[in-house]
């Protein structure tokens, strides 16, 4: 049983979705600390001046310390100006009016002041993920009723639903290593995404690396889970992980 536990990104670039791809299970984690200004409530699109930031505004003030479950979506009024910013830049590709309106429903529908952030994500995830021909079963961390901080949390999680495998994206490797005996101790191999981000026929050259996967799809339609796949390398052992980190200090 392998299993990914990721917090919630709004319109994920496209290593997002190998991560998901390659798991039985995977995790929103929504019962964690909501970061202001991270990935949960923005991502960039391609333009002829590179990657652009769109933004969903949010209820922060007052609010430090709440969980990403509890964080809601301050205005409507960023549904349009993104709409707007995405046709502006993506009308002319190949797939643009066979995924656009869809995207454009759910965004209309999901957010709307006052509703949760997380669900307008997991909805355009879901939807991403039905494009890409990903079928794969989603469960929130805050329906799971489990308790913990870090890895603690994820043990919890990974126990809970049977998983002996913990498959993670690398930039979490850094306070993984440091307490991965929590892991072994419950018998739960642990493994790194390894993944190099693949070429694609993209508007607006020179071609610019990770963008929402709203770019891929939207270029390359029906042939973008190939694609995604493409960048994919066998996943990285804890102790690869650590020997590359000490290549790269020694070599500074």
């Amino acid at each position: 049983m392998k299993i990914a536990i990721t917090q919630p990104t709004y319109l994920p670039w496209m290593g997002y979705f190998d991560l998901i791809d390659q798991v039985d299970c995977f995790v929103i984690l929504d019962s964690v600390q909501f970061e202001k200004q991270s990935w949960q409530q923005r991502n960039r699109i391609k333009t002829p001046a590179g990657l652009q930031w769109l933004t969903v505004p949010v209820v922060f003030r007052g609010l430090l310390g709440q969980r990403i479950q509890d964080v809601e979506i301050r205005t409507s009024d960023f549904v349009e100006k993104h709409l707007r910013a995405i046709e502006l830049n993506y009308r002319r590709s190949p797939h643009f009016d066979l995924y656009f309106p869809q995207l454009a429903e759910i965004l209309r529908m999901s957010g709307k002041d006052g509703l949760a952030l997380v669900d307008l994500n997991i909805c355009l995830i879901e939807r991403l993920c039905g494009w890409l021909g990903i079928e794969k079963r989603f469960l929130r961390s805050s329906d799971l009723g489990e308790s913990g901080k870090r890895c603690e949390l994820l043990v919890n999680l990974c126990r809970r639903l049977n998983a002996d495998f913990y498959f993670s994206a690398l930039g979490s490797a850094g306070y993984l290593l440091e307490e991965l005996e929590r892991f072994s101790a419950s018998g739960i191999q642990v493994g790194f995404q390894n993944y190099q981000h693949p070429q694609y026929s993209q508007l607006f050259p020179p071609f610019c690396p990770y963008a929402s996967a709203l770019d891929l799809v939207f270029n390359e339609g029906a042939g973008s889970m190939e694609i995604i796949r493409s960048g994919r390398n066998p996943a990285f052992t804890p102790g690869q992980v650590v020997l590359a980190a000490a290549t790269e200090g020694a070599g500074r």
